[in-house]
């Protein structure tokens, strides 16, 4: 029997399976996934393959990536086939072209910045219209750092900002400020960050002026805006949940209830893309360690 999920617009059916990985492979955690123009699935996880490559199907192309990356956390697509490769383990990103082959490489790999400075513990990085690379510094600092896509620091925002028990909503918690930007999305000069232990979604201006913040979230950790639709709005929690929003941050679809390996439900999604035909990829951490495929319906 099928698995469907969603509600309203957003109905979903759950491609049982999808993601074959060569014998005696493991995805592990599954921390970030990107869709390419052919409908190339890259999924990022903490396994002995890095980065693995799939068709539209489910069937596996190629992998790369072994031996760089200790902690994977973030992904986004970069200029001339490229693809960018958030490490928090080795507080570093990566730029490798499509076919695996390394291009340059932002931080020093194995050295925490200073206070305050490009990098500790990274989470997740986008690109700007104007081809500016942003990144959120988001574990061992409370960061977004600005290069340009050459690769020079340009600037950052952000300070740290602790919502309480007695302001679980972050009330009270000055805006732009962070307690944890876990990940970071670019869509029409509009930065969005995944403020994940306040909460929120913040909003900014490509200076990183505060625009507004979307409250109603428990722990987002990946937001995705496919600029082919761009009055969705997909935020994956790591609270096990999946939500679909409109371009004011109004729910219109959420599903996951309790962590749990159900098909269809989720332990802690992580990562989140969407395909050309609007099938929604969730990849998931902690107990998760899978990727999942739902098919628009």
């Amino acid at each position: 029997m099928a698995v469907t999920v969603g509600s309203g617009e957003y109905r979903y059916e759950l491609v049982e399976g999808w993601g074959q990985l060569p014998d005696g492979w493991e995805f592990k955690q599954v921390a970030a996934v990107a869709v390419d123009d052919n409908d190339e699935v890259y999924v990022f996880s903490r396994g002995g393959h890095p980065v693995t490559v799939f068709a539209k199907d489910g069937t596996f192309i190629r992998s790369f990536g072994e031996g760089d990356f200790p902690s994977a956390h973030g992904m986004c697509w970069g200029e001339n086939d490229t693809v960018w490769l958030v490490d928090n383990g080795d507080h570093t990103v990566k730029q490798y072209t499509k076919a695996g082959e390394h291009v340059r490489t932002l931080g020093t790999r194995g050295a925490e910045g200073a206070d305050g400075q490009p990098f500790n513990k990274p989470t997740d990085a986008a690109v700007a219209g104007n081809g500016d690379l942003y990144i959120s510094d988001g574990y061992g600092n409370t960061k977004v750092h600005v290069y340009s896509q050459s690769g020079d620091y340009k600037f950052g925002w952000g300070q740290d900002g602790h919502r309480t028990t007695l302001n679980p909503g972050g009330i009270g918690v000055g805006i732009g400020d962070f307690n944890t930007p876990h990940n970071i999305w670019v869509h029409e000069d509009i930065v969005y960050v995944a403020d994940r232990e306040n909460g929120r979604v913040q909003l900014f201006d490509l200076k990183g002026n505060h625009k507004e913040s979307w409250t109603d979230f428990i722990q987002p950790t990946d937001i995705y805006i496919d600029p082919r639709h761009p009055d969705t709005v997909y935020v994956g929690e790591l609270r096990n949940r999946m939500s679909i929003a409109n371009s004011k941050g109004e729910v219109q679809s959420r599903w996951g209830r309790f962590p749990t390996d159900e098909p269809g439900q989720f332990y802690a999604v992580h990562g989140i893309w969407t395909d050309s035909e609007q099938s929604l990829y969730c990849g998931e951490v902690l107990e998760g360690q899978r990727i999942q495929k739902f098919r628009r319906i």
